[in-house]
């Protein structure tokens, strides 16, 4: 997918405020300001991310670990912590008053700042519609006034948010710029010294620090049960680097150590090599998707949480890739179901057979398919709407 760059060279070189909260964000950012850069020559862009939004120039107001937190019970203490950040930011807005302010999903954070922003009258867009299509619909009647343009990953969204009078704008799903089916799984063995025959199995354990912890325990007593089962397991554990030094610390300890990867062209290379995976719910379950991976769904979260989100949740699924596909493409073990047990017998199915490995990779295909918005690059389709709105901003402040 090419698209021609929608340039906006009648108007000046815009500011923009852009916030990740998380390291998925920060590889939205990164593309967005890259795309961005191409429309609007000159553009200056400040606000919060991590390293990628850094490698395009981004010098960060505070660092983005600050607010990769998730969960109900887990984000209280660090309350004040986010308080302070939160009036940060609205001060740094407040003072520099830029174009257009862009969030990046993190709708805990971002959406209370673009709630406290509101009066300045600075344009805003929201990147990563909030999930309330999964549960707690109520609180899509917290949104209107909250932003100038929603853009969508999910092609469902902009159905569901019309139905609630809000505008909102499917640009595509980032996986398909991830490149993760361009992986060289015979590079990844060579690197590492695995025989051809060895067994992959990817462990995803998400890339905030407050979720490592509760599935690396699960895997370490998992990989004790595999070890005589599955003879020569390679695990790898594709981690970001925010958290990648508490995994190596407690994966050293493994009974099968695995390979931690921080690369994300490294980690590509090792979807390539692997038969099965393990990971938690989100995007990584469409990044093993592209690259035609099968795989399980886990996820752990405190006990409180899960009670209060299984009251909420109004979808049959947790796993983005059922979810489009709208059927039990692959399987989910959460919370009790999530055992060392029910995860050692979902790898060894995975592992061994075809015909189940093969169903999920046939699925896999038409749910990339729904993913495409026309034939931009969803990067591109972004920044398209986001010149568009400075367009129409511009163009009514220049009116009589």
């Amino acid at each position: 997918m090419t698209s021609e760059p929608h340039r906006l060279d009648d108007v000046r070189a815009p500011t923009i405020w852009i916030l990740a909260g998380e390291a998925s964000g920060d590889v939205l950012g990164a593309r967005l300001m890259h795309a961005l850069r191409a429309r609007l020559p000159g553009v200056a862009f400040c606000g919060v991310g991590g390293s990628r939004m850094q490698a395009e120039g981004l010098v960060p107001l505070f660092p983005l670990s600050d607010l990769a937190v998730m969960g109900l019970v887990e984000i209280l203490p660090r309350i004040r912590l986010l308080a302070r950040r939160l009036t940060q930011a609205v001060e740094d807005i407040e003072s520099r008053r830029p174009d257009l302010v862009v969030t990046i999903d993190s709708p805990g954070f971002a959406l209370r700042l673009l709630r406290r922003i509101e009066p300045l009258g600075v344009t805003r867009v929201h990147y990563v519609a909030p999930q309330v299509w999964a549960w707690r619909e109520h609180r899509v009647r917290e949104f209107p006034g909250l932003w100038d343009r929603l853009l969508c990953l999910l092609p469902f969204e902009r159905a569901f948010f019309g139905r609630h009078g809000l505008d909102a704008r499917f640009v595509g799903h980032p996986v398909l710029q991830s490149e993760a089916d361009r992986g060289d799984g015979a590079r990844f063995r060579a690197r590492h010294g695995l025989p051809p025959d060895a067994p992959v199995l990817i462990l995803m354990p998400g890339s905030r620090r407050s979720e490592v912890p509760r599935l690396l325990p699960v895997f370490a007593r998992m990989l004790g049960l595999l070890r005589h089962r599955v003879p020569n397991l390679v695990p790898v554990l594709p981690v970001s680097p925010v958290v990648a030094a508490t995994v190596e610390r407690v994966a050293s300890k493994w009974p099968i150590k695995p390979i931690v990867v921080t690369d994300v062209s490294e980690k590509h290379d090792a979807f390539a090599a692997a038969g099965a995976a393990l990971t938690k719910s989100g995007t990584s379950t469409l990044e093993l998707a592209l690259a035609g991976v099968p795989m399980a769904v886990t996820y752990r979260v405190n006990p409180i949480t899960a009670a209060i989100v299984r009251r909420q949740i109004k979808v049959p699924f947790v796993a983005m890739v059922n979810l489009l596909a709208e059927r039990a493409l692959v399987p989910e073990l959460l919370q009790e179901n999530c055992t060392p047990q029910r995860l050692a017998e979902e790898v060894v199915r995975l592992l061994s057979d075809d015909g189940a490995a093969q169903t999920q990779r046939d699925g896999f295909r038409a749910v990339m398919d729904s993913l495409r918005a026309g034939d931009r690059l969803p990067a591109d389709a972004a920044a398209d709407e986001i010149v568009a709105l400075l367009a129409e901003t511009r163009s009514a402040a220049q009116a009589p």
